[in-house]
């Protein structure tokens, strides 16, 4: 069956999108498991532009991070809306206005949030909307241009929401993976910054086959704790002993963050991403407080200053925002 052309909806001459701020690798999955956050992250408004002399052009950047590029091919907004308007042969300019609310260089999924945020709002002046399956492929192309590669380990969350699992590349499939009702997140970010590209650099390109298998082994038992309700096995598999160690030198007070959420009941510690965030699951939103306090407490006493968020587990991915949500 063949799909109709896509055409813009004259009476939505604008949408705005909010995408939330994600956390990959969740200890255990590494480039393949990430869940969403509430409370934090980009809105995106995509406007059709009459007078475009491109298919795609910036507009403002603005919100905790205003020094990113501008020219289309280097913003990854531009570039996963323009990847959209050629695939759908769409004959009209589009201007985007980035509010950003995801720290720069956090682990938090920034790129990811940029670029999904701009395909949904794009999506809300269609006349035919896409689904977010297909929606994806665009984002990627956005998120490819900021890390360095089309991961979806952070993008897909931020689209679909929720905690996924990247199963397939080729073709990309990505599959939902349940969290046991009443856990919590806490996010810490530390006054550091690592960008995401050297981070991935920096990594070994060889893996010990016995360090394979007990991460194999942990990261069986974390899906098998999620799906079983199981938050004891949750706790004792979520351990990082491949890329956290050797990511973890490069955060000041990792040691000591993770000593410090670990005794005040978390769950599981990790580092967020490439970090320098770092998270704790905890049993639930009243116990985020306590761990929260006391990793922030650890890196402060090393002189670091931190931002933190709490957030609930299976949150909303993208969605419209404003008069387009209500339609």
């Amino acid at each position: 069956m063949t799909r109709k052309p896509a055409r813009i909806n004259p009476d939505r001459p604008e949408a705005t999108a909010f995408a939330p701020a994600t956390v990959a690798n969740v200890a255990v999955g590494f480039d393949v498991l990430g869940f969403a956050l509430e409370g934090v992250g980009d809105r995106v408004r995509v406007s059709v532009d009459e007078d475009a002399t491109e298919a795609v052009s910036v507009e403002s950047i603005t919100g905790v991070v205003t020094d990113l590029p501008t020219d289309p091919g280097g913003n990854t907004a531009a570039v996963a809306v323009a990847k959209m308007i050629e695939a759908l042969d769409l004959d009209v300019g589009l201007r985007i206005a980035l509010d950003k609310g995801i720290p720069l260089g956090s682990g938090m999924g920034g790129s990811a949030a940029s670029a999904v945020g701009a395909v949904v709002a794009a999506n809300g002046l269609l006349v035919e909307p896409l689904s977010a399956e297909a929606l994806l492929p665009f984002a990627l192309e956005g998120e490819a241009a900021a890390s360095g590669a089309p991961h979806a380990d952070n993008a897909a969350p931020c689209l679909y929401g929720g905690m996924t699992a990247v199963v397939a590349t080729d073709p990309l499939r990505i599959v939902g993976v349940p969290t046991p009702a009443g856990l919590a997140c806490v996010v810490v970010r530390p006054e550091l910054r690592i960008d995401t590209k050297e981070a991935r650099a920096a990594l070994r390109d060889d893996v010990p086959l016995e360090l394979s298998v007990e991460q194999s082994m942990r990261l069986t038992g974390f899906l098998i704790g999620c799906h079983r309700g199981d938050v004891d096995l949750i706790g004792q598999s979520m351990k990082d002993l491949i890329a956290g160690p050797q990511r973890a030198v490069a955060i000041t007070g990792f040691d000591a963050a993770r000593d410090a959420a670990l005794g005040a009941g978390a769950l599981g510690f990790a580092i967020a991403g490439s970090g320098p965030s770092v998270f704790a699951w905890v049993r639930s939103i009243d116990d985020g407080s306590s761990v929260e306090s006391a990793i922030r407490a650890a890196f402060q006493s090393l002189g670091l200053n931190s931002q933190a968020w709490v957030s609930r587990l299976g949150c909303a991915g993208a969605h419209l925002v404003g008069e387009q949500a209500e339609r």
